[in-house]
């Protein structure tokens, strides 16, 4: 059975910047699901754009300090390799249940997001470099690259 993984921004932009120290962890661990035969998927309205907003930030502020073509060009390329999954009302429902539910407060309200879009369209696992963004993840596995690399 193939399992479907959400894939997280940061994921996304490591996989995209070869200055980046998690370049090839990145691009491996995408690399070894797809081999896998499991399914990479993604969202508009929370990865890509936040995609845009990392990779035209200028470097000081922790960005990638691309152009506006540059970017265009990676999120083409990322819309040609990965599905795209709908956005849509329920995710909305989803989200609000999820945050009331566990009292997701502050930064983590915005992340509480990907969990929406996982109970929405019945992915299962996230693959993120940011594990500790996700507690309390209702069904949700949370997937760091390196556990995909070293797994059998």
């Amino acid at each position: 059975m193939t399992i479907r993984y959400l894939l997280d921004t940061n994921i996304l932009l490591r996989a995209c910047d070869r200055a980046s120290s998690s370049y090839t962890l990145a691009l491996e661990a995408i690399a070894r699901l797809l081999a896998q035969d499991e399914e990479c998927v993604i969202i508009p309205r929370l990865v890509l754009i936040e995609f845009w907003v990392v990779a035209t930030r200028p470097i000081a502020v922790n960005g990638l300090g691309w152009n506006a073509e540059q970017t265009h060009t990676e999120v083409e390329q990322i819309l040609d390799q990965f599905t795209l999954l709908e956005d849509n009302l329920q995710i909305f429902t989803h989200w609000l249940n999820y945050v009331t539910s566990y009292k997701v407060m502050g930064k983590r309200v915005h992340d509480a997001r990907l969990i929406g879009v996982m109970l929405t369209h019945g992915v299962t696992h996230l693959l993120t470099f940011n594990i500790d963004d996700f507690t309390n993840t209702a069904g949700i596995v949370v997937v760091h690259p390196q556990t995909v690399i070293d797994s059998p």
